[in-house]
């Protein structure tokens, strides 16, 4: 470590980039509850509190490049808001704000756990 570059207990990666969700389209919010893996992660991060659960904590049946993937995805659309907390990534479902920009639609998605597909 020198001077000039300053300790950063994650600087293997660079922080996550957030969508406000005001600034999301319908068709990207559809397109991002569409996929059935993202799916699974929004149902579970509604059930669970704010900065509770790791990236790695899902039980989701997809390596780690595509849960990557799908996590990039659900911020992109304003559905995610994630932190690193030394070697981990927390996640927060930033329900309040999805809802205010598409109210109910978070809703029909979480009651339509066995839904048609």
């Amino acid at each position: 470590m020198t001077a000039e570059q300053p300790a950063t207990p994650t600087s293997h990666r660079m922080p996550p980039v957030h969508t406000d969700p005001r600034d999301v389209p319908l068709e990207a919010a559809l397109t991002a509850l569409a996929d059935p893996v993202r799916q699974t992660l929004v149902r579970e991060l509604a059930s669970a509190g704010d900065w509770e659960r790791p990236c790695g904590s899902f039980d989701v049946p997809v390596g780690k490049a595509t849960l990557s993937r799908h996590f990039s995805v659900l911020r992109d659309a304003g559905l995610l808001e994630q932190r690193d907390a030394g070697p981990k990534r927390l996640n927060r479902l930033r329900r309040p704000e999805f809802d205010e920009r598409f109210p109910g639609l978070l809703d029909l998605v979480l009651r339509d756990e066995g839904g048609t597909r």
